[in-house]
């Protein structure tokens, strides 16, 4: 199976209210007057690292991407478990997990280890506090709102290929929590950026049955000469949200789009429109 046909399979499986469908980045327990908000990742050598990566850095960006996840809720973190193949560089793991929960004021709250042979795999689930309901979703955006995403796309890309200005971007991605819990009153629908701006902003659009209609000039990238690279690789982890056209935003994000109603693609790059997803982002499988 790959990753659509997978995920069709676990819709016809018992599913929680708070599961969405399995269609947003997280899940949501009310219990009382308080929302948990929760979310895991997986990150396994060879797809998510290169066998020689430092360790300090991988434990990282585990952390860093579930709570990218907490931000796209507009949630404060609380806590988190860890699943943790044993293997080399432990102890740089460990540094680089002390470093992450410190940097972002949350705690270890248990877990599991396993001793492994062959490539290494580590998970994480992230406990979070919602701070404004409704929670807001990947559902949600209407004809006439505006599309718009944070920060700067393509700095990951250019890490990865070694550009030294741009390798923190990729080592150690800083998810946007503060934004999150600003835009979290306002948006209409909001996710974070993890598979390349063009898939997510398809799988916006496909999911609230609407077509986004794209600036491709309008999308701040780290390298202009190479746009559409940019916008197709991922790890970005910014947000990607809409909004009305009259909301006053609370943090720096740029207008790359509009919302129209459903056309005969989901997302139209300019004039053009892309009817299927199969070659504007990363594809798990």
């Amino acid at each position: 199976m790959n990753e659509a046909e997978f995920m069709s399979a676990l819709r016809a499986l018992p599913l929680h209210p708070g599961a969405r469908n399995l269609d947003d980045d997280c899940a949501l327990i009310t219990i009382g007057g308080e929302t948990l908000v929760i979310n895991h990742e997986m990150m396994a050598e060879d797809t998510h690292f290169l066998p020689d990566a430092d360790m300090a850095d991988v434990a990282w960006k585990l952390v860093a991407t579930n709570l990218s996840d907490l931000a796209a809720k507009g949630a404060e973190p609380i806590g988190v478990l860890l699943g943790h193949s044993l293997g080399r560089d432990d102890a740089r793991f460990l540094k680089g997990l002390r470093e992450a929960l410190e940097t972002y004021d949350i705690s270890l709250m248990g877990g599991d280890t396993v001793a492994a042979t062959g490539a290494s795999t580590f998970a994480m689930t992230v406990f979070g506090r919602a701070t404004h309901h409704p929670v807001p979703a990947r559902r949600g955006a209407q004809e006439g709102d505006e599309v718009y995403v944070t920060g700067t796309i393509g700095r990951a890309m250019l890490g990865f290929e070694g550009v030294s200005e741009h390798r923190a971007a990729f080592n150690r991605p800083e998810p946007r929590l503060a934004e999150g819990i600003a835009l979290a009153p306002l948006v209409s629908a909001m996710m974070d950026v993890s598979d390349g701006l063009l898939l997510d902003c398809w799988r916006m659009a496909h999911l609230n049955r609407v077509t986004f209609v794209i600036d491709a000039e309008a999308i701040p990238v780290a390298d202009p000469a190479r746009r559409d690279d940019c916008i197709r690789w991922g790890d970005d982890y910014e947000l990607l949200f809409t909004a009305a056209p009259d909301v006053a935003l609370p943090c720096p994000a740029t207008r790359i789009g509009m919302v129209q109603s459903s056309g005969i693609a989901p997302l139209v790059l300019g004039v053009t429109p892309l009817i299927s997803p199969d070659t504007l982002g990363y594809q798990h499988g």
